[in-house]
């Protein structure tokens, strides 16, 4: 499984914040891969409160990304990754002819629906320092110094010619990358 160690992090970290817990999950030892997992690619979605509740393996497909529409909405959270993801459904239907939605929040870029996002100026990847929810693949990128923070609002766009669009199933690698004028 990729940056374990990263999810792990964030899992025992929301389960402290919300629910007060101060134990550790590992979880290499809680989470076993059932034999009808093969070799393509699978997310793992993991959901839990005090306990873990569902442990389910779907198989994952890449969404094609050609358009980006900006949406606005000053009063999303989404810090702590929740199943229920109603307020997000909800931008993602503003999208209009776009295949991805590009989140503004009090005027800074945040994410996209399922992705962190990154923005190329000619000599460095900047991320903004403003995620609705700083995901692993992020937090990895920044500890090995492959993309760096930045406050980005949406005026500063233009200031950058690519944006890349990446989260723990779509690695840097493979991550959608457009010219920023496929932002709208």
């Amino acid at each position: 499984m990729k940056n374990l160690s990263y999810h792990e992090a964030r899992l025992n970290k929301t389960r402290h914040e919300l629910w007060g817990f101060s134990d550790y999950w590992n979880l290499s030892e809680l989470i076993i891969m059932p034999d009808s997992v093969d070799n393509a690619l699978h997310k793992c979605r993991l959901s839990y409160n005090g306990e873990i509740e569902v442990i389910k393996w779907e198989p994952y497909t890449a969404r094609t990304i050609r358009k980006i529409q900006r949406v606005y909405d000053d009063n999303i959270d989404y810090r702590y990754k929740y199943e229920a993801r109603d307020e997000l459904n909800t931008l993602f239907a503003q999208r209009k002819d776009a295949d991805e939605i590009l989140i503004i929040k009090n005027g800074l870029v945040t994410d996209s629906l399922y992705c962190n996002v990154a923005f190329y100026n000619g000599n460095a990847w900047c991320t903004p320092n403003s995620p609705l929810l700083p995901g692993t693949q992020r937090a990895c990128l920044l500890e090995a110094g492959v993309i760096r923070e930045a406050e980005i609002s949406e005026n500063d766009l233009g200031k950058y010619s690519l944006v890349k669009l990446f989260n723990a199933m779509v690695g840097w690698e493979n991550a959608a990358q457009l010219n920023i004028e496929c932002i709208v």
